[in-house]
């Protein structure tokens, strides 16, 4: 038997949830460009449109909000989990506790929408709550006339948001949300597959995620762009990057071989945006001097730039410290976990996959 190792080019599934094609460049949601979703729609309604199959008409939508808004409230049995847990605790190892704690609540078969609105709603608030709680200062609650992207920036902050922090924030969100069989979203598949509830299945793809192979921080572009200080400085800077053949941080993806769609959303957004921040236009001077160079030093190599690039330049705009770069990716991936915890569970059969012993045999009888 031939050895597939991380079941590279293995189908574990069938989805009509998204579609991810590396050498075209190719993100879709349910039929729609995912790049065009981040810049003209709202959270809310794509998170509709992966759990329903389409988007929400302006009464859904209306409905769908309030129910999201609904059940952002931390209840009490989880704020006393919380103020249990040390201080010192990291935040996805949080979640992840957090989640699990919620399972004894849910009905284990079979999970449902409702589940999956009540953890998306709540996961902002679980991140916001330790993060001030760490931070020493007093938990914000939900408000309840801002949307989810701009209710998650608030709460963390305790002040009204910056609507290009917003917008920006919730292009990045909605391109988070969903990514085809990757690690995490497999995890979760297989624990639902058993026939387990969904807060521990969504508890398993957190434990996926926060290995730095998957979720890790896009923390090597906000070093580079920390570096390079001003626009002034970003072709000197790159040059001497290249000329002694080091990595440029947020270019080059593995799936990806073409332009990663997300960050060309991205990009779109953060170009919108710049002149209403330094961060944005010194990200999207950097991209732009960055491609020009790489085409002089590496031609041919189709390196462009990745979605963490552009990832990066809104987290530092947003002064989202670097602790929470991973649980805000998970603010965003949970709903295309639930969704794919719900697809499995109509079509469930048990993954049961088989392994190749490689261990020395007992002596003949």
């Amino acid at each position: 038997m031939a050895k597939v190792t991380g079941l590279d080019g293995i189908v574990a599934a069938e989805t009509d949830i998204s579609l991810v094609d590396g050498e075209k460049g190719h993100l879709v949601y349910r039929g729609y460009w995912a790049k065009e979703l981040a810049i003209s729609k709202e959270y809310e309604e794509v998170a509709y449109l992966l759990w329903f199959g389409s988007l929400p008409n302006q009464e859904q939508l209306e409905a769908f909000t309030l129910k999201l808004q609904n059940n952002r409230v931390l209840p009490d049995s989880i704020r006393n989990i919380l103020d249990a847990l040390p201080a010192s605790m990291p935040v996805m190892n949080v979640l992840q506790t957090t989640f699990a704690a919620m399972s004894d609540d849910a009905p284990s078969w079979p999970p449902t929408v409702e589940q999956a609105v009540a953890l998306t709603a709540l996961l902002p608030t679980l991140i916001a709550y330790w993060h001030r709680r760490q931070s020493g200062l007093p938990c914000m609650e939900p408000y309840t006339g801002l949307g989810h992207t701009a209710n998650f920036l608030y709460m963390l902050s305790g002040a009204q948001p910056n609507p290009a922090h917003v917008k920006a924030l919730n292009a990045y969100l909605i391109l988070g949300m969903e990514h085809g069989m990757n690690a995490s979203t497999f995890a979760s598949r297989v624990v639902l597959s058993t026939q387990s509830d969904m807060a521990s299945a969504v508890s398993a793809a957190i434990g996926a995620m926060k290995g730095p192979l998957h979720g890790g921080a896009p923390s090597g572009v906000i070093a580079m762009l920390d570096a390079i200080g001003t626009k002034d400085n970003a072709e000197a800077w790159i040059r001497q990057v290249l000329e002694r053949g080091e990595k440029l941080m947020g270019f080059g993806h593995r799936v990806y071989k073409t332009r990663d769609p997300r960050a060309e959303a991205l990009r779109q957004v953060t170009e919108a945006l710049s002149g209403n921040d330094p961060w944005f236009d010194l990200a999207v001077h950097t991209e732009k001097t960055a491609i020009g160079l790489l085409e002089e030093y590496k031609p041919g190599r189709r390196l462009y730039t990745n979605v963490e690039f552009f990832a990066a330049s809104i987290m530092r705009a947003i002064a989202l410290p670097t602790s929470l770069f991973t649980p805000a990716f998970t603010a965003a991936r949970v709903v295309g976990w639930t969704a794919h915890i719900l697809e499995q569970a109509e079509i469930n059969r048990i993954f049961r996959p088989q392994s190749v012993y490689t261990g020395p045999m007992p002596e003949q009888l």
